[in-house]
């Protein structure tokens, strides 16, 4: 081969490369992303040979061993593949048999380089350094240790300033803080009053204990204070459940003014209130929680699963009346003992030596992304021509076009290998409008998402009843 040729070759095999970031992870993993990138760009595509991985090394001054992490990782992406002496090469799409592509699922988004099993070493490291290992595998009372309820207080800061560190308990999750909440302020058989559009786990949850969801109707604002207070006369309720910022499934976030105007009508109703807050520190500017305003009438919960990982299983319960606490303690052991030691100890030291704050911050550059992406590819796909994205958040809402309802494209979009969720596992009333919820965050692959939301926008182009298939 020319020498002039192979120099050109050699070009357009490290054209994909990007620049590496401080603070935007291992090298390793920036390499993989790089691959990642380029391959949704179109500057590679399957079948490009890649260098050497001696000869990458030594262009990027890295150890070989960075780059061998970095096939490696690229190849767990299903991004590369090796083929011997040849060498490797992009790999084909493969269609992944059995396998949805998941849009129905709430989780935030991994960041772009994080490492998490190297967050983990460090995190559980320092966990095990400065705990006896006996503890963290023993009983322990609800609530939270000393140093959990700290942990808590600082995390929920941002939203609410300096806090008592006794009035926050500590809980395996938000779904069982607030089945015991329902269980310590409403009685057996009573109804909770919640938007006509609610969290799928408050329906489950009342169902379950017992307790009916009435809906009360909102307009541009949220909850109608109007509506609200007919409500509290109609239904005798003492309880209200709200999802104020980046609602679920709405996207919604209540301004400020309409948060003050429903707890006044609370107030005269002696209606506690359920404040559901997983997402205002993803959200930009949220307004002050319903909790900073009138501390006494509202149990708010804050949980990681949506703003940092499912896994940790955390959540905070700010509840300012110790009489309270202790009936939503009693309510919490029946259901769950206590939140799991370790993953607690964990969250505590994530949160102390600012882990969590940097994992929180590249989940929200992420989640942008997503949402940019999102709407770039929906775009005048829906009922009202606008992609429903916020530009922050990890899900959006889409009002359909006249012509699909959302269980029908739901269904279909299942057969072709689409989850989504249609409003109708959202409503709290007899009637569901036609629309559907987007996770943007349980794909983890930016390829993998970019092809869901292509295929979701070319579904929602197709009127019912026209097929994509070949018919022989």
């Amino acid at each position: 081969m020319p020498q002039s040729q192979s120099i050109q070759d050699e070009d357009h095999a490290l054209a994909w490369l990007g620049q590496f970031a401080q603070r935007a992870g291992p090298r390793y993993l920036q390499i993989a992303g790089f691959i990642e990138q380029a391959l949704a760009n179109g500057v590679l595509r399957p079948g490009d040979r890649l260098p050497a991985q001696r000869r990458l090394a030594t262009l990027l001054q890295v150890d070989l061993t960075t780059v061998t992490r970095a096939y490696d990782v690229a190849r767990q992406r299903h991004l590369l593949e090796g083929r011997g002496a040849r060498g490797t090469y992009v790999a084909a799409a493969k269609a992944e048999l059995g396998q949805l592509l998941d849009l129905s699922m709430i989780i935030p988004p991994a960041p772009a380089g994080l490492d998490f099993n190297e967050l983990l070493r460090q995190g559980l490291a320092q966990v095990l350094l400065h705990t006896d290992s006996s503890m963290l595998m023993n009983y322990h009372l609800g609530g939270g240790s000393a140093a959990d309820r700290a942990a808590g207080a600082l995390w929920l800061a941002p939203l609410f300033g300096a806090l008592e560190h006794d009035s926050i308990s500590v809980c395996s999750g938000a779904q069982s803080a607030l089945a015991a909440l329902i269980m310590a302020l409403s009685p057996s058989g009573a109804s909770i009053l919640a938007e006509p559009l609610a969290y799928p786990g408050l329906l489950n949850a009342a169902q379950a204990l017992g307790r009916k969801v009435q809906p009360v109707a909102t307009d541009a604002a949220g909850m109608c204070p109007d509506a609200l207070e007919q409500a509290c006369r109609q239904h005798g309720a003492t309880l209200l459940y709200l999802n104020p910022t980046l609602q679920n499934p709405t996207t919604h976030t209540m301004p400020a003014a309409r948060r003050l105007e429903l707890l006044r009508v609370c107030a005269r109703h002696g209606v506690m209130i359920i404040e559901d807050d997983p997402y205002s520190l993803l959200a930009d500017d949220a307004p002050p929680p319903l909790a900073a305003s009138a501390p006494a009438q509202v149990a708010h919960i804050a949980t990681l699963s949506k703003c940092l990982a499912p896994g940790l299983r955390t959540a905070f319960v700010l509840l300012h009346s110790a009489e309270l606490r202790a009936r939503f303690m009693t309510a919490l052991r029946a259901l769950v003992l206590m939140a799991t030691p370790l993953t607690s100890a964990l969250t505590t030291q994530w949160i102390h030596d600012g882990s969590a704050q940097r994992l929180l911050q590249g989940v929200r550059q992420e989640a942008g992304q997503r949402q940019r992406l999102a709407s770039q590819l929906l775009a005048g796909r829906t009922g009202h021509g606008a992609a429903g994205a916020h530009g922050c958040g990890i899900h959006i809402w889409l009002e359909l076009p006249a012509y699909w309802s959302a269980q029908e494209l739901a269904q279909v979009a299942q057969a072709e290998g689409l989850a989504v969720s249609p409003a109708s596992a959202f409503s709290t009333g007899p009637r569901a409008p036609e629309a559907i919820r987007i996770a943007l965050g349980s794909i983890a692959e930016e390829t993998r998402l970019r092809a869901a939301l292509r295929k979701l926008s070319d579904l929602l182009a197709r009127c019912p009843g026209q097929s994509s298939s070949v018919v022989v």
